[in-house]
């Protein structure tokens, strides 16, 4: 059974960010975010094209990137959840969903 893209992306987004905000160990969490776009990235790699691959890493990266300045904005919770929904959508759309 493959796990959709979506819920990797967003579960490594959310995991990383708790994993980071809890025990304190920033590194730790970057790995998680690291893991989560490796195994996301390998599945991209396999279901779609060298650029919708590429695409989909630059969306996950991106939104790890933009969480931080949302964040100051509008808050953690609701930066992460919002680039953490976008970039399950865009790989949703791109790669798990069935044609």
């Amino acid at each position: 059974m493959r796990v959709p893209t979506a819920v990797i992306t967003a579960g490594s987004l959310i995991g990383g960010w708790q994993i980071a905000r809890r025990t304190g160990v920033r590194p730790l969490g970057g790995a998680v975010l690291a893991a989560g776009g490796v195994v996301a990235g390998r599945e991209w790699a396999r279901r779609t094209s060298p650029v919708v691959t590429a695409a989909l890493a630059a969306t996950y990266v991106g939104a790890f990137g933009l969480s931080h300045p949302l964040a100051k904005r509008i808050g953690s919770w609701p930066a992460v959840l919002a680039v953490s929904a976008v970039t399950a959508a865009a790989s949703y759309l791109a790669a798990d969903r069935k044609p």
